[in-house]
């Protein structure tokens, strides 16, 4: 089966549709294939001296004494005894140069308003806040909670929470009223910022409320702060609550920012919460702002003159990594899309990278895959030639995808930038630079400095070719330092599955050139009859036939095989389910898979269900199959 799927890639590659990018690429970051590879070796011979290097780029109020602190495994630190504030290069040294009077943030809203910020406008928006926040009693190690959409707001109250040395806890505005208040409470958050509203898919979406409800009974909260988005008719009769505007009318533009140890805590984010009570990951300023700060710059090859678009939202660590944080430090201009990516029409995103001649592209296989399904001509409708790289985030993508995003939206000239990473992990991990040769379906090699294997439950390496944990064995600068208030279960879920190694609980294959090719979550592997066969495998089979738009694919038991595979298809637009049909993909999926993969059955649907990020909840289908609790769907978009 395996081999099978590797021998679909490289057909693929056969047929010369794989960009060798090196001879189009020049690289900002003094990239060529002989420079990466310099920085590789040294990374692995000198990882001290390649970090060090690495946070020379930024600007510090005192340097460090030592690069890595390992005595207290697994509690490392990062450029011990360090004084930073992640805010000051994000911001405050921009204003000495010409990136002063730069567009920081390009903001679209999904009603076609529009705002643009530069460098200094964010800078003295941040100041702003930040006097708010000290007015209020925010300082230096407090807890705030965000809940608010893609706007311009969410990054202001970020910066202004790293600026006055308080730690920002993101909700993803979405989530519900009892899951926004565990993360409140969990956090110990103060404060709460919010708004009242904003549209999404041409409706409005309601926060406020929500906020009403997940503050009962919470002692912390002593204010609340709304901004007005949406318009709403909203009278604050409570005395908590205030309106951002109103706040910011009178506070000086001008705020010192707070001097930080570089392990002092930026924020923390709560995973989805999914599977069980979600786990405050902890990122701290200093090592978190090495890693964003290198990563960006060499996957994407960040230019003076680029306009960057993840669309992503704040909310997932996508958004705090490589929407705010990463761009702003890196001095380029980063786009905020407030709302559906297929709204109005499922040419939203062409318009947007039409209308501002948009250079670099970052999204999800999901949506990817949902806009290959209204087909080839829309995107052909849009000038989209001022895009020069393409990445992809969240989940594996199949190589059909892949292609489609290739081919289609980059024109087959611009390198797709396939990044494995975590929240846990901050920052890129395994990814494509521009400089190398590309899979389509692979996120290609372990960046510089990451040590990254293969290996089975007792930590032994894999063969070539078969699948096992993906693991890694040094530390890396944005890494998690902890879980907030349980440092036990930090050690628990990451560090002791695989002893001596970061477990990220993900399954992975290596070719024989090195490329690491991922099949999804340890628990998104089937078992059939003895072989072990990811959905990722058996979806992308499906996507590779020219009726199916998406898929999803799950385990169900079976008494003589263990486990049989069923799957949930869209079918691209003109396309009716038919038994007939259905016959034809099992044949497909044979044929691609070989005999091994034993379907127990096909269902044509309308929709899968989504966490808000865009990934597929595999584990719903499973419950509502196998008639289980399907339990938390705080994270389902619909």
């Amino acid at each position: 089966m395996q081999d099978k799927s590797t021998m679909r890639t490289e057909v693929l590659m056969a047929e010369n549709r794989v960009l060798n990018p090196s001879e189009q690429i020049v690289s900002q970051a003094n990239l060529s294939p002989e420079n990466y590879e310099r920085a590789i070796k040294q990374a692995q011979n000198d990882p001290d001296a390649y970090w060090a290097d690495a946070a020379n780029e930024l600007e510090w109020f005192q340097k460090w004494n030592k690069v890595l602190d390992d005595s207290d495994k697994p509690f490392f630190k990062w450029f011990v005894d360090a004084k930073c504030n992640i805010v000051h290069n994000a911001l405050d040294r921009h204003i000495k140069t010409a990136n002063k009077n730069k567009v920081a943030i390009i903001f679209e809203g999904e009603r076609g308003d529009s705002q643009k910020l530069t460098y200094y406008d964010l800078y003295r928006q941040v100041n702003k806040f930040a006097n708010v926040l000290r007015s209020l009693g925010v300082k230096k190690g407090d807890r705030v909670a965000i809940y608010l959409p893609n706007i311009p707001e969410i990054a202001i109250a970020m910066l202004a929470c790293a600026k006055v040395g308080a730690a920002h806890n993101v909700v993803y505005a979405g989530f519900s009223a009892a899951a926004l208040k565990e993360r409140i409470q969990s956090s110990a958050a103060k404060l709460v910022i919010s708004a009242d509203g904003f549209f999404r898919r041409g409706k409005v979406v309601h926060l406020k409320h929500v906020v009403d409800e997940a503050i009962i009974g919470v002692d912390t909260i002593e204010k609340v702060i709304l901004v007005k988005r949406a318009g709403e008719d909203i009278k604050l009769s409570d005395k908590r609550y205030s309106w951002y505007h109103e706040l910011m009318d009178s506070a000086s533009p001008y705020a010192e920012t707070e001097v930080m140890d570089s392990e002092d805590m930026l924020f923390m984010l709560y995973t989805s919460g999914t599977t069980a009570k979600p786990k405050g990951i902890v990122h701290v300023h200093g090592g978190y702002m090495v890693g964003i700060n290198r990563t960006l710059n060499w996957v994407f090859d960040i230019k003076p003159t680029d306009i960057y678009w993840c669309a992503a939202d704040p909310g997932w660590i996508t958004g705090h990594s490589y929407i705010i944080y990463g761009p702003l430090i890196a001095g380029t201009t980063t786009v905020m899309y407030e709302g559906h990516p297929a709204y109005p029409g499922p040419d939203r995103m062409w318009q947007i990278i039409e209308k501002y001649g948009i250079n670099i592209l970052y999204t999800s296989p999901t949506t990817i895959r949902m806009l290959m399904g209204f087909g080839d001509e829309l995107p052909k409708k849009h000038d989209l030639t001022t895009l020069r790289l393409l990445g992809s985030v969240g989940e594996p993508i199949n190589p059909e995808a892949w292609m489609w995003y290739y081919e289609n939206i980059g024109r087959s000239q611009c390198p797709v930038m396939d990044t494995w990473w975590q929240t846990e992990t901050g920052m890129f991990m395994v990814t494509p630079v521009p400089v190398a040769p590309l899979k389509p379906g692979s996120a290609n090699k372990p960046f510089p400095g990451i040590e990254a294997e293969v290996v089975d439950k007792k930590g032994h390496p894999v063969p070539i070719g078969e699948g096992g944990f993906l693991a890694v064995k040094k530390p890396w600068p944005a890494m998690l330092r902890t879980l907030y208030n349980d440092k036990e279960k930090y050690k628990d879920v990451y560090w002791s599955i695989i002893p001596g190694y970061y477990t990220a609980g993900d399954v992975v294959r290596k070719d024989e050139d090195g490329y690491f090719w991922f099949q999804g979550r340890a628990d998104d592997v089937l078992n059939i009859a003895g072989h072990r066969i990811a959905t990722a495998e058996i979806e992308s089979a499906l996507v590779a036939h020219s009726a199916v738009a998406e898929a999803a694919a799950i385990g169900v038991p079976d008494k003589i095989r263990g486990e049989l595979a069923k799957a949930f298809v869209i079918l691209k637009q003109g396309v009716e389910g038919s038994d007939e049909l259905a016959k034809e993909l099992k044949k497909h999926i044979r044929s691609e898979l070989g005999p091994i993969v034993v379907m127990q059955g096909i269902d044509f649907v309308d929709s899968l269900p989504k966490t808000r990020s865009g990934k597929i909840m595999r584990r719903v289908l499973k419950s509502r199959e196998t008639g289980k609790d399907v339990g938390d769907l705080t994270t389902l978009s619909d």
